[in-house]
């Protein structure tokens, strides 16, 4: 039970609360993988975020392995079950991607996560002793956090943009949200600035994310309300043709019963006609 004692009781909640909340982050993109599988079929979405989660994983990992305090245990423990959960969504990729996009994934890994990787770790280990090794592994996961989190600048342009926060999902937003808060606080009661530090950007643009639903989501309500509206008015249109319709059918059967009856009282007209002359015509010959 030593591993847990972090000689801080509320380093040790945030770390514990952190590890939750990051683990369901990570299982967000389980329905889509599900979706995925049953289909059988990528349907054009990118690999790159996932390997890029995993690299973060990875250095994050490396990380609390080298610092002495126990409370990087925690550390530890979601960053290995974010490595298990992102090698089994490229695998999932690579398994239903077609080939150029499995051959692009391929590259990426071999580059990015094993070339990197390893670059990294022999640097670190030959250019750096002790503490310093700490500190500049520190730095670069600071880097790599930060580069993560102004990700979802784009989305957030998006959303300004098309005043619409469909491709934006409020749970998601609140969990990314939930866990930087956590992870802030973590590294500020454990006095862990390379954990602390690229949270604070975290939170900052989770806020803004939030204010952003709070925003538009009147917005995407009102044009759910005119595409229902526009709906409800195509239908009433249809059925008012479907009525003209039926009335011009009824018309035109109107029009061909008085002609049929208009011809009838014709041939009754020739068959007097006839039977006082001697001879009937047949109604072919009317």
């Amino acid at each position: 039970m030593a591993i847990f004692m972090t000689g801080n009781p509320l380093a040790l909640t945030f770390g514990v609360l952190g590890n939750i909340i990051s683990i369901v982050v990570f299982l967000a993109p389980v329905p889509t993988f599900c979706r995925v599988c049953r289909r059988k079929s990528t349907e054009g979405f990118e690999s790159v975020p996932y390997v890029v989660s995993l690299f973060s994983a990875m250095l994050w990992l490396y990380y609390a392995s080298l610092k002495s305090e126990s409370g990087a245990f925690l550390l530890i423990t979601v960053n290995s079950v974010g490595c298990v959960i992102e090698t089994i969504y490229i695998g999932l990729y690579l398994a239903y991607a077609p080939k150029q996009a499995r051959m692009l994934t391929l590259r990426l890994l071999i580059l990015l996560n094993f070339g990197g990787y390893c670059s990294i770790l022999l640097l670190s280990h030959f250019l750096a002793k002790g503490s310093t090794r700490v500190q500049l592994l520190g730095w670069i996961c600071v880097a790599l956090s930060i580069a993560v989190f102004a990700a979802p600048l784009s989305v957030i342009r998006m959303v300004i943009r098309t005043k619409s926060v469909e491709f934006m999902p409020f749970s998601l937003s609140f969990f990314l949200t939930l866990s930087a808060v956590t992870w802030l606080l973590y590294g500020l009661f454990l006095k862990d600035l390379y954990v602390a530090g690229p949270n604070v950007l975290g939170v900052i643009f989770g806020v803004l994310q939030m204010a952003l639903h709070a925003i538009y989501r009147k917005g995407n309500m009102t044009v759910m309300e005119e595409e229902k509206n526009d709906t409800s008015i195509g239908k009433l249109s249809c059925d008012i043709q479907s009525c003209n319709a039926h009335a011009i059918a009824s018309h035109i059967n109107t029009i061909v019963l008085d002609k049929d009856k208009e011809k009838c009282e014709r041939s009754f007209i020739v068959f007097i006609e006839a039977s006082d002359k001697g001879s009937v015509a047949t109604p072919s010959e009317v």
